[in-house]
């Protein structure tokens, strides 16, 4: 297997091919980890607060964070939860239906999602009668999708995990994974545990943001450390060839301001790759890519967005105007740690999640409430943090429009929404 030939991955250098990491992508400063929510108690004490700063592999090419915690300190206790965005939970009703056509998935055929959450995908396939199985490494949130009725195996995902899994039967026709290979620092055992996981003719499916759409739409709030890796399609197929597993099929979708869904296979299953992987190979390498070039001067552009965020708020602070946010993301919180910005500007952040109200953001210590304070206190302006989530977000707070408030995004450039 080609895996025995990768070179081991070692501190400050590239988590695939372990080349030094010397080529500076972006640098966000000391940022606290950005799903560190914090409760009252937690305000008397030191927070810690790390290096958020990018590089880019010279040899592979992967734009990569050093890792600072361990997977057991990030997702053993986890505050977020799919289910709580209607849009997230429409894209996994309409995943399931897709795979079920394409790909003849029934009763007799077996599901398993990689960090499954709570189990907000895979309720779907059981709801067919297809046995599914999650395996999720926060021990809170499995026990969330337990009570929806979906197995769910806790623990962390790797070629040990996965060697167990089939020899307790549960090898996949269909092995998914959601936004989970970003968070994943030991790369090659992650993947390689991805072929060991999949029947022979199994299909994989990975979903996650990508790096050509981050650059173009300056999405560098998508940048914390529970995301240690970035992927453009070449790098991705790189990474996983190196495995034995080809990627025949990607599809471009919007979620997450513009990601890739991947589709594998092992190698020795013989299907061909479609036209559309040598496509999006050759978009990349016309968007320079393939060359180091193409990813300096991004953290200038970073730099603009918080001059003018920055602005925004000294000119709301001097008319008077009072402003709230809206969504306790991680994005969110990369990007007010980056401007410095914290309760003294924004009096909270609404939040649908129940497990984050009550707390306070990481850094910035703005407090999070239910989404019912909107109303309560009327404010001037709601600054969008998951702008992702822009129209679900204005659809559901329309209602601020009738005192006069206005909505703000702050990525890719700021604007002031009536």
């Amino acid at each position: 297997m080609a895996t025995a030939a990768l070179r081991q991955p070692r501190a400050s250098a590239c988590r695939f091919c372990g080349t030094p990491l010397a080529h500076s992508f972006i640098d966000l400063g000391m940022q606290p980890p950005s799903n560190s929510y914090l409760r009252p108690a937690d305000l008397k004490r030191r927070e810690a607060f790390f290096p958020l700063h990018a590089y880019v592999c010279a040899s592979c090419l992967l734009v990569q964070l050093e890792s600072f915690r361990s997977p057991a300190e990030i997702f053993s206790d986890y505050a977020y939860f799919s289910s709580y965005s209607a849009s997230w939970l429409r894209h996994a009703e309409a995943y399931c239906a897709t795979m079920i056509k394409r790909f003849g998935f029934g009763p007799k055929s077996r599901v398993v999602e990689v960090a499954s959450n709570d189990g907000y995908l895979l309720q779907y396939f059981a709801g067919y009668g297809i046995p599914v199985l999650g395996v999720e490494p926060a021990a809170n949130v499995a026990q969330a999708a337990r009570a929806r009725g979906v197995p769910t195996h806790v623990g962390f995902f790797g070629e040990a995990t996965a060697r167990k899994l089939v020899a307790d039967g549960y090898a996949a026709d269909l092995l998914v994974g959601n936004n989970v290979l970003a968070h994943v620092p030991d790369l090659n055992d992650f993947v390689a545990g991805l072929r060991v996981a999949l029947k022979p003719d199994g299909i994989l499916t990975m979903e996650f943001p990508h790096l050509l759409r981050l650059i173009e739409g300056n999405q560098f709030d998508t940048i914390y450390h529970e995301h240690f890796s970035y992927y453009s399609f070449m790098t991705a197929e790189r990474i996983f060839a190196a495995h034995g597993i080809v990627l025949f099929d990607v599809e471009e979708l919007s979620t997450h301001g513009g990601s890739l869904r991947i589709y594998g296979c092992r190698a020795e299953s013989g299907r061909p790759p479609l036209d559309r992987v040598a496509a999006l190979k050759e978009r990349e390498k016309a968007a320079g890519l393939h060359t180091l070039a193409a990813y300096d001067g991004f953290g200038r552009r970073a730099e603009a967005v918080r001059e003018a965020l920055l602005a925004f708020l000294r000119e709301a602070k001097k008319d008077g105007k009072s402003v709230a946010a809206y969504g306790a993301a991680a994005k969110g919180n990369t990007l007010l740690n980056y401007c410095g910005i914290g309760a003294d500007a924004i009096a909270y952040v609404a939040d649908d999640s129940p497990h984050k109200q009550g707390r306070c953001l990481p850094g910035s210590h703005i407090p999070i409430v239910a989404p019912s304070r909107i109303a309560e206190t009327r404010p001037d302006y709601l600054l969008i943090l998951p702008w992702n989530l822009t129209s679900e977000i204005i659809g559901a707070n329309a209602h601020i429009r009738s005192w006069g408030g206005r909505f703000v995004i702050p990525i890719p450039t700021l604007a002031v929404i009536e």
